[in-house]
């Protein structure tokens, strides 16, 4: 039965190769043509590896548009805690490609988030890796204080999701590509917070800790752009 469903999924991949080769393709042709010679993304959108979270589809680009950096938890170590592939690729897109936004987005029923409020953390002792990596977000936990097994539901795990994406935030700032970016105003780091079922994205503003709505974030963002 495993296998037969094994089989399934990977044939309906390769289908939906087909139908990308055959109708999709045919109708950005130009655009992939343009794309063929280079990449120029205006944004480094950092979000967690779970299947449900579809940055280009939440955020209505086409390729080309955002240099997608994807991890458990939507995590950025602290520059030199776990310098690898996170640490690579900010240094990458902000000085190599010179994005002018970072999105960190956290997400509902986040399934890192859940690991961190478990009441019995022996269960993370099966993944020792993903037990390490979780470690970077501790912080946020500490954050919205100590919970008991009974206040561990959908409430708490986007109280941590949304702590755990200002503190990522804070660790961006200590990366010193991210820093002289900062320094010289041209960049600007934002943070997200996307309900999967009702498709909300919400912008959590550092000053106040809180989130505002899209709308509000617009008005922010237009009105620092007027002169005095």
């Amino acid at each position: 039965m495993a296998a037969t469903s094994a089989r399934e999924s990977l044939i309906a991949l390769l289908r939906g190769v087909e139908k990308f080769n055959t109708e999709i393709f045919p109708e950005k042709q130009n655009l992939f043509q343009e794309l063929a010679e280079g990449q120029s993304p205006s944004t480094l959108f950092i979000t967690c590896a779970d299947s449900r979270v579809n940055p280009t589809l939440i955020t209505q680009t086409d390729p080309g548009n955002l240099f997608v950096l994807r991890n458990i938890g939507n995590i950025v170590p602290a520059y030199g805690e776990m310098l690898g592939g996170v640490s690579s690729a900010i240094e990458y897109a902000v000085q190599a490609l010179g994005v002018s936004s970072i999105i960190v987005c956290g997400h509902s029923n986040c399934g890192a988030m859940m690991g961190l409020l478990d009441p019995d953390p022996s269960k993370l002792d099966k993944m020792p890796t993903v037990k390490s990596w979780l470690r970077n977000a501790e912080a946020a936990k500490a954050v919205i204080g100590a919970l008991n097994s009974t206040d561990v539901g959908p409430a708490a795990v986007r109280s941590l999701a949304e702590q755990n994406v200002l503190l990522q935030i804070s660790h961006l700032r200590t990366h010193p590509s991210v820093a002289a970016a900062l320094a010289q105003n041209r960049l600007i780091l934002q943070g997200w917070f996307y309900d999967i079922g009702t498709g909300e994205v919400l912008v959590l503003d550092e000053q106040s800790r809180k989130t505002i709505s899209i709308d509000e974030a617009i008005d922010h963002l237009e009105e620092s752009k007027t002169p005095a």
